[in-house]
Parts: structure tokens; C-alpha cells; sequence
């Protein structure tokens, strides 16, 4: 009896090991993934393709788009932890062998079928995270889903850092046929931790509570659900946008690509890994509603610091500033969207449900990346800065409205002291906006200044 009590693990040392197992399997999805939609575009770019061929790359990642089709086949057939655990192991068996395979071709000759077999093993890997992300809704309490959350942010971030920063060195200097069967054992140690975690435990689902291979429309039925997609589609909209130029804006400052992976790479990405735990910690601590306020402030700033250095020529450690704050905000907005997105899953369909919401921030963040793009050809850099200093204010608007306004039952929001100081600067500061708009003839711009503009006044 005492030997059983010595062996048992206490609450704590049980939760850090599941955090683990999960911080595994999330870091095990996303360096394969960043390394090859890196490495495999360098390696064209010096092979002399088109640019255009180069961006049909981007299709690679379709499989993390459309996971939601497949989602309920893996919320039908996993019922027990058992199940996830097989399907889990199983899709990153098969994630290794594809990687695998793709290490024994050539890239100079089978430049299309590596291209395809990555394909297939982007297919395994979003199974794996349908999978994963599931389990993760069912072995931890609400109060605990914002720390499995920063794993999951960490493990995404870790990913990057590693896979296009350390790995494409490791590639420069030992080549592909080193660096391939690397990353093939790296996805089969991941998934160890699962394997010798005892100590998870979930609860099975009922048998009428199984998924539906509808249950992903119905998902748009239910009641308040489009206050949350209203959420996840502007949240952090106005941060992908800069995102999006952020390299091509550095490049046109006079920064080689070195200096540039170096900022973005190491700076950037390590401060959204860090971040991404504090921000764990601090939702745990404060709660959902004030970290939605307090994160999208932050947004908010962030975007009005790129605008303001965007009036002169931003010196190396400005700039180095605004990378760290801009991912750091994108770090810390993540562990929001993914927590509020565990809080509206329905019970048997928590993977389909969850997939959804993922999909639909990538799918925002595609959308605003376009956007970016053709307000910074028409209005240059200063003016999409002043474009996401808009969309940032309606963001932090829109939870003041949904989310705080509703709770507190207080209507309308301008008149809460505590929020005058904003709604004096949005007043300040939009006349402005939309004088740029229209002298740029910017329709876009424009209606969006308006729009903002009509709320407020």
C-alpha cells in the first residue's frame, strides 16, 4: 500500500507530464512542416523556378485548410483514450515514413514527387492534430486549458525556430539526405512521451453523443456561436497583416536575408515562444474576458508603434523592438483564440469543432495576408500600418461590445468611464484615417474608416 502511494504521481507532477507529452507532439507537427515549406522554396528559388511555380507551393499546406472534412471521421471512431492514443501514433508513423521516403529522392530530379509525398505527409500530420487537439479538449479542465494551450502555441513557435532556422543550416552544411532522416527519427522520438504517459486520463464519450460527418454545418447552427467566429476571424487580423509584409518591408529598408532571419527567425520567433507560455499563465491567472481586452490592447499598441516609426526611417533597434512586440502580441493572441476555441466545442464532437475555429483563423489570416498586400502596393507601408491600427480598433471594439458589454449589461460602451481614453483617441485619430483613405481612393479603406467612425461617433 505504501509503495503504491510512493509510485502514485501527485496532481502537479501529473499535469507536467501531460503538458510535456503535448508540447511533444505539437513540436513533432510543425518542424518537418516549417522545414520543408522553407527549404523546399530555397531550393527551387537556386534551381531557377519561376516565382510563380515557387508560390504554387503554398498548396503543400491545403491538407491544414481542409482538415475540418475529416475532422468527424476522427471524432466518429476515437472513443476511449486507447483510440486516440492509436490514431495519434499511427498518423505520425505514417508522417515518419513519408518523410522518410521523401529523404531518398532527389531533389534536383524529383523535385514533384517530393512535392507530392510532402503533400501526403502534411495529410497524416493534420490527422495527428485533429487527434491531438481533441485529446487535449478531454484530459484537461477549463481552468487548465490555457497552459495545454501555451504548449501547443510553444510547440508551433519551437517548430518554427528549429525547422527554419537550425535545420536549414544543418541542410547548407550536410544536405538533404542528412537532414531528411533526421527529422524522420525526430517524429517517431515524439511520440514516446504518449506512449509512456500512465497517468492521462479522459472520459469516454457516449455512444449517442458520436460524431456526425455533418456535424461540421451544424457547427453554424447553434446559438451565439458567430459571436466567437466574429472573434477568431478579427482577433489577430490586423497582426497577420503586418506579418505578411514584415520580411518584404525589411528587405526594402536595406536588410540582407541573413540579418532579416536573424530578426524574424531567432528574435521574432523566441519572443513568441516566450510569450506564448506567459500568456498561458496569465489567462489561467485573470481569466478569458480581461485577457481578451488586455491582449487586444496590446495588439492595438503594437500596430500603432509600426504606424509611428513608419513617419522616418526606423534605425536597427526600433525595429528590433517592433518584432519583439509584434510576436509577442501574436503569441500571446494565440493562447486566446485556441483557449475560448476549446470553451466552444460541443460534447462528441470536440475535434470537429475545434478543427473548425483553426481553420477559420487560417483562413482569416489568408484573406488579410491578400488584403495587406494591395493596400500596401496602393497606399505604401505607412498607410497599411494605419490599416491595421483600424482593424486592431475594431477588433478591440467588437469584444467591448460581444464579450464585455454583454456580460456587464451595459449598453452603450462609450459611456463606461473606464473605456473614454480609447474612445477619445479612436475620435482623434480617425478623421485622419479616412482623409489618407480617400485621398489614396482606397474604397476598402475607406468603408472600413467609415464604418468605424459611425460606431464611435
Amino acid at each position: 500500500m505504501n509503495h503504491m502511494r510512493i509510485n502514485k504521481l501527485s496532481p502537479l507532477s501529473r499535469k507536467a507530464l501531460n503538458l510535456s507529452t503535448f508540447f511533444c507532439l505539437y513540436i513533432a507537427q510543425a518542424i518537418p512542416m516549417s522545414f520543408f515549406s522553407t527549404a523546399i522554396q530555397v531550393l527551387m528559388r537556386q534551381a531557377d523556378y519561376s516565382l510563380s511555380s515557387i508560390a504554387l507551393l503554398q498548396l503543400i499546406k491545403l491538407p491544414w485548410i481542409l482538415k475540418f472534412l475529416w475532422a468527424p471521421l476522427v471524432d466518429r471512431h476515437c472513443i476511449t483514450l486507447k483510440d486516440y492514443k492509436r490514431c495519434i501514433i499511427t498518423s505520425e508513423i505514417v508522417y515518419a515514413l513519408l518523410i522518410l521516403m521523401v529523404g531518398l529522392l532527389d531533389i534536383q530530379t524529383d523535385l514533384y514527387l517530393i512535392i507530392g509525398l510532402v503533400f501526403l505527409s502534411l495529410i497524416a500530420s493534420a490527422t495527428q492534430d485533429i487527434a491531438t487537439d481533441t485529446l487535449a479538449v478531454l484530459s484537461f479542465g477549463k481552468s487548465d486549458k490555457s497552459l495545454v494551450n501555451s504548449m501547443q502555441s510553444m510547440g508551433s513557435f519551437g517548430g518554427t525556430l528549429i525547422g527554419t532556422g537550425i535545420l536549414l543550416l544543418v541542410l547548407q552544411h550536410y544536405g538533404w539526405h542528412v537532414v531528411i532522416p533526421c527529422l524522420c527519427i525526430f517524429v517517431l522520438l515524439a511520440i514516446i512521451p504518449l506512449l509512456k504517459n500512465k497517468h492521462m486520463k479522459i472520459i469516454p464519450k457516449e455512444p449517442s453523443k458520436r460524431a456526425q460527418f455533418t456535424d461540421f454545418i451544424w457547427f453554424f447552427a447553434r446559438r451565439n456561436i458567430w459571436k466567437q467566429i466574429g472573434f477568431l476571424l478579427l482577433y489577430y487580423a490586423s497582426i497577420i497583416g503586418i506579418l505578411s509584409v514584415l520580411r518584404s518591408y525589411l528587405v526594402d529598408l536595406g536588410y540582407s536575408m541573413k540579418e532579416i532571419g536573424i530578426m524574424i527567425g531567432i528574435g521574432g520567433t523566441g519572443a513568441a515562444f516566450a510569450s506564448s507560455f506567459l500568456a498561458g499563465l496569465l489567462v489561467r491567472k485573470i481569466g478569458r474576458y480581461h485577457s481578451r481586452i488586455l491582449f487586444a490592447i496590446f495588439i492595438l499598441l503594437t500596430t500603432l508603434y509600426f504606424m509611428c516609426i513608419s513617419w522616418t526611417v526606423p534605425s536597427f533597434s526600433m525595429l528590433c523592438l517592433g518584432i519583439v512586440l509584434l510576436w509577442s502580441a501574436y503569441g500571446m493572441a494565440t493562447i486566446v483564440v485556441y483557449t475560448t476555441s476549446m470553451d466552444c466545442v460541443r460534447k462528441g464532437c470536440e475535434g470537429t469543432d475545434f478543427t473548425i475555429q483553426t481553420v477559420l483563423t487560417h483562413l482569416s489570416g489568408l484573406l488579410i495576408a491578400f488584403l495587406s498586400g494591395v493596400v500596401a502596393d496602393r497606399t505604401g507601408y505607412h498607410g497599411l500600418f494605419i490599416f491595421e491600427v483600424i482593424l486592431a480598433s475594431i477588433s478591440l471594439i467588437y469584444i467591448f461590445y460581444f464579450f464585455i458589454c454583454c456580460i456587464l449589461k451595459i449598453y452603450p460602451l462609450w459611456y463606461m468611464p473606464a473605456y473614454k481614453p480609447i474612445i477619445i483617441f479612436i475620435r482623434a485619430t480617425l478623421p485622419t484615417a479616412i482623409r489618407v483613405a480617400v485621398k489614396y481612393k482606397s474604397p476598402l479603406f475607406f468603408f472600413q474608416c467609415r464604418t468605424l467612425h459611425s460606431l464611435i461617433i
